[in-house]
C-alpha cells in the first residue's frame, strides 16, 4: 500500500532525527546485515512509518523507547500491530535500553536473524533480560 505524500515527508525527516538506539541498531543491519537480508530505515507503509522494514522478510523492527510504556500510546501500537498484520506484515518491537546494554545489540541482532525466519512467530516483544552482563 502506498503511503500518503505526507508520510514520506515524515518518514524522511525523522531518518534525520533517529535516536541513538535507532542509530546503533541501522548502522548494525547496514553494516552486517542479518542472515543476508537486507533493511530500509524509516520507511512509510500506508498511514505508519516502519523503524525498520525488511521487505522480503516481511518483518518490521520497532525501536520502543519509554513512551511506549504509556497506556494509550500502547492501544496505538497494538492498532498499528493489527493493521500491519492485515498486510502481513510481522512486527518485532525490541526495547530501546536493551540495545544499549553491553551485547545488547548481539541479542537484538539474533532476535532479528530468528523473527525474520519465514516459519518463525515472532513475539510481541524482545524477551526481557536479552543482553543483560
Amino acid at each position: 500500500m502506498r503511503a500518503p505524500t505526507l508520510t514520506f515527508k515524515r518518514a524522511r525527516s525523522l531518518r534525520e532525527q533517529m535516536t541513538l538506539p535507532e542509530v546503533l541498531l541501522w548502522n548494525a543491519l547496514r553494516r552486517h546485515g542479518v542472515a543476508g537480508l537486507r533493511f530500509r530505515r524509516q520507511h512509510p507503509v500506508g498511514p505508519y512509518i516502519l523503524d525498520f522494514f525488511c521487505p522480503s522478510a516481511r518483518l518490521a523492527v520497532e525501536v520502543e523507547g519509554a513512551a511506549h510504556d504509556a497506556l494509550d500510546q500502547a492501544l496505538r501500537d497494538e492498532r498499528r500491530v493489527k493493521w500491519l498484520a492485515g498486510r502481513r506484515i510481522r512486527v518485532l518491537r525490541v526495547p530501546a535500553a536493551d540495545i544499549l546494554k553491553r551485547d545488547g545489540l548481539e541479542w537484538v541482532l539474533l532476535a532479528i536473524e530468528h523473527a525474520a525466519s519465514p516459519h518463525h512467530r515472532v513475539p510481541r516483544f524482545l524477551p526481557r533480560g536479552a543482553g543483560e552482563d
